[in-house]
């Protein structure tokens, strides 16, 4: 792989080339996919989705769309600072080409901005309970009808990929989706790979998949286009986009720091215990003269957060520089903060994080509740997908049909589009919105 290739501003129904060095630099392209994810409705959304704690009314505890933000500063500093060196090891990027620093802060920005969009409500949570309804529960009965790969998309129901879904699918009135460049759709593409096989290895980008089969052209263009190295002449696999390994490690700093300290705001991380954990990764920049003179809780959680993220930040990009010959080639395998020098700290944060906060009482009582909420949509609106597909739509399945937005529209030539259709539609709803269909399905109207 190739950084001419890898930096392509290529957007969806282009008919001619676009030319860094012909970009108006007061808009430039990489940041219009920015504004474009910002000012998408399914962007909006997120606004009332779980981070970790379900539900919560709580003002400093995180939804998925500040994580977003959050993701994306993270994302925009560490792209700056890899821009920054790559532009001095390959110089031709800027003199022949016109690329700057800050184009690499811009793509990862956006990508990381967007790496959320496609995840259902109630968290991680939801995608196991999409999965479920089709592994265990009702939806077990349309298997039959679809392909292997088919099938698997619905019972590993995947994030990422419903993610690609958002921003590229076509639609009357919205060709190409959000048309957002393809270096950017590269860095959002994590797990360049269909859902089958499952792990084929263990590589980073086999650990999941990052498309559906209802996207899987679209998905074949911009790897060709960006120059992807194939990784797989049985089933369809390329190596990742370098700069996904920059997103993956904006969203995995801040999971790892912002969850932490989520958990002790929350009260279930005791302070003392926590701040120990922190100072362990900053233990070499902290001003402990400065430390000393906060006062409060939350501006010494706030402190050490910023320089921990700070040297999170400075580590990734010394792994992504240290590797960049193997990533090009497609033979890095592990996620940079992994192999990284703070790699036992990361590993304490977490397990305290994984034990504390995600499975606290008040997250398993709410991801329970996610889990029956959507079951119960999916009873309902798999039924009417399976019913429209066969033409047979009872009258139950016609008011059914009046609850959804004007842009769902089902088939009777593929039941597999069908249900995705319908997982795609449930994915897009908040938390609130989600309780509140439920309730509506279930006669409750008050």
């Amino acid at each position: 792989m190739n950084w001419d290739q890898l930096l392509s501003l290529k957007r969806y129904g282009d008919t001619n080339k676009r030319l860094r060095k012909e970009q108006n630099e007061g808009r430039l392209g990489f940041e219009v996919d920015y504004d474009r994810i910002i000012f998408s409705s399914e962007f909006r959304s997120l606004q009332d989705k779980t981070q970790v704690v379900p539900l919560s009314k709580t003002d400093f505890v995180h939804t998925r769309l500040t994580h977003s933000l959050e993701v994306s500063v993270v994302g925009r500093s560490l792209g700056r600072k890899v821009g920054e060196l790559l532009l001095k090891k390959h110089p031709h990027l800027e003199t022949t080409h016109g690329f700057k620093m800050n184009d690499f802060g811009a793509i990862v920005a956006s990508a990381a901005l967007a790496h959320d969009i496609g995840n259902p409500p109630f968290g991680h949570s939801g995608e196991k309970a999409i999965g479920a309804y089709f592994k265990q529960g009702d939806g077990t009965s349309f298997k039959s009808e679809m392909s292997a790969k088919e099938y698997q998309d619905l019972c590993d129901f995947e994030g990422n990929a419903n993610g690609f879904k958002i921003l590229t699918e076509s639609r009357e009135g919205r060709e190409g989706g959000l048309r957002l460049s393809y270096a950017t759709l590269g860095a959002f593409m994590k797990y360049p790979k269909e859902s089958l096989p499952k792990r084929p290895t263990a590589h980073i980008a086999d650990k999941k998949y990052g498309f559906f089969q209802s996207e899987k052209q679209m998905f074949v263009e911009v790897a060709n286009e960006l120059g992807l190295t194939k990784r797989s002449n049985e089933h369809l696999s390329f190596c990742r986009h370098p700069l996904a390994y920059l997103v993956e490690a904006a969203d995995d700093i801040c999971y790892t720091i912002i969850d932490f300290e989520d958990g002790i705001n929350l009260g279930l991380i005791d302070e003392d215990y926590a701040l120990e954990y922190l100072i362990s990764l900053v233990r070499d920049t902290i001003n402990t003269q400065k430390y000393n003179v906060l006062k409060s809780k939350q501006d010494r959680v706030s402190y050490l957060r910023a320089l921990a993220i700070g040297n999170l930040i400075n580590e990734a990009a010394r792994v992504f520089m240290d590797n960049e010959d193997d990533i090009l080639q497609g033979k890095f395998e592990s996620a940079l903060l992994d192999v990284c020098k703070f790699k036992a700290q990361i590993e304490d944060i977490i397990a305290i994080s994984v034990k504390n906060v995600y499975q606290s009482k008040e997250v398993i009582d709410k991801e329970i509740a996610g889990y029956e909420i959507l079951n119960q949509l999916l009873k309902s609106y798999g039924s009417l997908a399976y019913n429209s597909y066969n033409g047979d739509l009872s009258s139950y399945d016609k008011l059914l049909l009046k609850t959804l937005p004007e842009n769902v529209v089902f088939k009777d030539d593929s039941l597999y589009d069908n249900l995705i259709t319908v997982c795609l539609f449930i994915s897009k709803l908040s938390d609130s919105n989600a309780m509140l269909l439920y309730n509506r399905l279930k006669g409750n109207l008050a």
